[in-house]
């Protein structure tokens, strides 16, 4: 009789455990789901299409004042991130993880600055990766309020890179710079560099991203002539340099598939 029972109530607590199992999947993965593809339903639900992103892109290569470019980043703000899934882009991605990678202090301590900060994509990264301090700094207004909604930065300031220098007061401040996307042909003059070094205490880090397709490898060459010189000029010293085949998807009829991009990480000396 006893065995009996004990079969029984074995039966029962494995036909407990099927149920809560059942329960759990039912619940948890979708939820799941909805957080890994939360972007992509949006992106269907407003209706964005890659040839509408690449559309957006190439109008703001005609842009040929200061004041069309913060224009046209004031009024893409809105479908900023939703677009740049659309495209793949990696650079802030690939950037934290180098960053990542050789960083050894306090990272809840550390203070960085974001630079061409958009909608606040890199200092999301960033914080995944336990970082917990930034400012951010942007030419157009729409992205800061959009970066200000992620409630990630302590400080936004709006700056025109190129046109205006970074704060005095900013001088060997950081403890992490960080500019991604606007080292580019048409965005900021390399000569920037210089404030991003500038801006950064003694042993932190400086790390920038570029495009490696045909459109950018003039401005790419200066740029890296700009880097190396610096560090002739023993103002920091090479980390690491990578380049990658699939930085994001061309947007351009010369560009099939995806095109190249490179990351540098500098130590301040």
């Amino acid at each position: 009789m006893w065995e009996a029972f004990d079969m029984k109530q074995k039966e029962g607590n494995v036909f407990l455990r099927t149920v809560t199992l059942l329960l759990l999947c039912c619940h948890i993965l979708p939820m799941k789901i909805s957080w890994e593809y939360c972007t992509d339903l949006s992106i269907m639900s407003a209706g964005r299409t890659l040839e509408n992103v690449r559309a957006t892109i190439l109008s703001a290569h005609k842009s040929s004042t200061i004041e069309d470019k913060i224009s046209f980043y004031d009024s893409w703000a809105e479908d900023y991130e939703q677009d740049l899934v659309l495209l793949d882009y990696r650079a802030p991605g690939l950037a934290a993880n180098m960053i990542s990678s050789h960083y050894s202090g306090d990272r809840e301590a550390a203070l960085m600055l974001d630079v061409a900060c958009g909608s606040g994509l890199m200092a999301k990264q960033m914080k995944k990766l336990g970082f917990g301090h930034f400012v951010g700094v942007d030419g157009s207004k729409s992205m800061i309020k959009v970066a200000e909604q992620s409630e990630l930065y302590q400080d936004l300031k709006q700056c025109m890179l190129g046109e205006e220098p970074l704060p005095v007061q900013w001088a060997g401040l950081f403890d992490i710079v960080v500019i991604t996307g606007a080292l580019s042909v048409g965005q900021v003059p390399v000569s920037v560099v210089r404030e991003l070094c500038r801006s950064t205490k003694q042993g932190g880090y400086i790390c920038m991203t570029t495009r490696s397709n045909h459109d950018n490898l003039v401005y790419k060459a200066a740029l890296e002539c700009e880097l190396e010189q610096m560090e002739e000029q023993g103002l920091w010293s090479s980390v690491e340099v990578t380049e990658v085949d699939k930085w994001e998807r061309g947007v351009s009829d010369k560009e099939d598939g995806y095109i190249p991009g490179a990351v540098y990480l500098y130590k301040k000396l």
